[in-house]
C-alpha cells in the first residue's frame, strides 16, 4: 500500500504506467474483449469494473493535451450515438479527471485495430457490453 495510491492500481499496473510514454495509449476492456488476443501487455484486474479501473488510473495519468482527441470509447455495433449506461458512466468519470477532453466514440473495426496497437490492455470483470475506453498518455508539465 502506498500513500495517495488508489490500492486497486497493482505494482504491475503502476509499472506499465510509468513505463509508458507520452502518446503511448492504454485500452481498458470489459469481460468479454479477447484481451489476450489483442493486447501486446495484458494486465489483468479480475474482479473488477471498469469504471473503478478507469478512475484509479485517471488519478494518475495524465492525458495527453497535444492531440485533438486523447480518449476513445467502444460504441454499441455501428452506431457512433448510442450511448448505453456505461458510456454515460466513462463520459462522466473522464469529466472529472480531465474536463477539457472529450471521449471520442470508436466504430468496432477502428476500436479494434487501436487497442491491438496500444502500448497495453487491462482487462476488467465489466459485465456490461462495450465497457471499453483507450486512454493516451500525455505529459507532467514542469513546476514554474
Amino acid at each position: 500500500m502506498l500513500k495517495g495510491i488508489d490500492p486497486l492500481l497493482s505494482p504491475e499496473l503502476l509499472a506499465t504506467l510509468r513505463a509508458m510514454g507520452h502518446g503511448d495509449e492504454i485500452a481498458l476492456v470489459d469481460g468479454n474483449y479477447p484481451g489476450l488476443e489483442h493486447g501486446r501487455r495484458l494486465v489483468r484486474l479480475d474482479g473488477h469494473g471498469v469504471i473503478r479501473v478507469l478512475d484509479a488510473v485517471l488519478s494518475v495519468l495524465p492525458i495527453d493535451d497535444f492531440v485533438p482527441q486523447a480518449i476513445f470509447r467502444a460504441t454499441v455495433k455501428q452506431d457512433r450515438d448510442a450511448i448505453d449506461p456505461v458510456h454515460a458512466e466513462m463520459i462522466e468519470c473522464c469529466a472529472r479527471h480531465v474536463p477539457d477532453i472529450r471521449v471520442v466514440p470508436l466504430l468496432p473495426a477502428e476500436f479494434y485495430e487501436r487497442v491491438k496497437q496500444a502500448h497495453t490492455l487491462i482487462q476488467t470483470s465489466e459485465p456490461r457490453l462495450y465497457g471499453n475506453i483507450i486512454l493516451r498518455k500525455g505529459v507532467i508539465y514542469p513546476k514554474g
